[in-house]
């Protein structure tokens, strides 16, 4: 299996990546186009539009650990289950203002992450992928043990407020929100983006390549993995206090292994090792589910598994992958037609 996702993930970061010279316009215009939506959609909508954001940062931060290092995770539910309950505690109990919760909520998520990065020093493969899918089973059991109850509110879960708009600007609290999840995406997303373009990503895709080679080349390969670990986490953990911010309530069922799955299915369907594709994977798993249930009320999980086979059968690398081959043919196309 992680010889696979290796294969996908080097065919998905070759070079052509780096010379699609139309892509920063095409993140400009994506960019205007997304705050343009603030003014022109319902609350509703905008609420389902700040999921998909922050779906997008936690399937960002699965992409680091498996897209771009190969250590494959079954897991990051469970950390983004703990950057909403920082949140949730901070606010609820200590009346933490919400933006100052996402630091705190990234720094517990990548010290749970970087714990969890030390067995990926002996674990590779499916073996990390159990080990991580047990944390995932593990973390809703937790919530609602009763020692913790005075800090996670047990089975009931908390409740909590959505941010008013601050220095009064004209705005509702889902216009605000989506804006402020929208600003801290775009900070992520070029963090990640440099991480991976720089020496550190370069050491990252050697040790999943080949962690023979780079140990060989002075790759400090339990650093690397550790450390990746952790910042994958960390992003996890600001995505699920987004999430928590944004639906005012968080619960240990809110919080199950199908999250982790979710956010699996959201990386290779957004495409592995790209950027991009997180952006993609976080708006199908918003939107198909939807789609499925108005498709067939009475089998809406078997509609989402045939749309869900017919992506992988159609976009074997993703949608970013299919994206990135469409665009080297138009553009093979027209150097031929010069």
């Amino acid at each position: 299996m992680s010889s696979d996702i290796s294969e996908t993930a080097t065919i998905a970061i070759e070079p052509t990546e780096s010379r699609l010279s139309a892509a920063p316009l095409l993140v400009l215009l994506g960019l205007v186009g997304a705050v343009a939506l603030t003014f022109l959609l319902s609350n509703y909508h905008l609420f389902q539009l700040t999921m998909v954001v922050v779906y997008a940062i936690a399937v960002l931060g699965l992409n680091l650990v498996t897209g771009y290092n190969g250590q494959i995770s079954l897991g990051h539910g469970a950390f983004y289950a703990v950057g909403a309950y920082i949140t949730a505690i901070l606010m609820s109990n200590y009346d933490v203002p919400y933006w100052a919760t996402l630091p705190a909520a990234a720094i517990v998520s990548g010290i749970l992450g970087f714990a969890v990065g030390l067995p990926a020093l002996r674990l590779a493969g499916h073996y990390l992928a159990l080990s991580t899918f047990a944390l995932a089973v593990a973390i809703p059991q937790l919530l609602k043990y009763k020692g913790f109850e005075d800090w996670t509110g047990g089975v009931q879960g908390i409740v909590i407020s959505k941010p008013d708009p601050p220095f009064g600007l004209p705005l509702s609290a889902d216009q605000w929100l989506y804006l402020f999840t929208l600003a801290v995406a775009v900070l992520l997303f070029v963090a990640a983006r440099n991480l991976v373009r720089g020496r550190i990503g370069l050491a990252m895709q050697a040790i999943r390549d080949h962690a023979l080679a780079a140990e060989a080349m002075g790759i400090h390969i339990a650093m690397f993995k550790t450390r990746t670990f952790a910042v994958s986490a960390a992003f996890a953990g600001v995505a699920g206090a987004l999430g928590a911010i944004a639906v005012a309530y968080v619960a240990p069922d809110s919080f199950t292994l199908i999250l982790s799955i979710t956010l699996f299915v959201g990386l290779v369907v957004g495409g592995v090792a790209s950027i991009g594709g997180a952006v993609f994977g976080a708006l199908f798993i918003v939107f198909v589910p939807n789609f499925a249930d108005q498709v067939s009320k009475a089998a809406p999980g078997a509609v989402y598994g045939v749309i869900l086979i017919a992506c992988m059968y159609l976009m074997p690398l993703g949608v970013a992958g299919l994206a990135r081959g469409l665009f080297m043919r138009a553009r093979g196309a027209a150097a031929r037609q010069r």
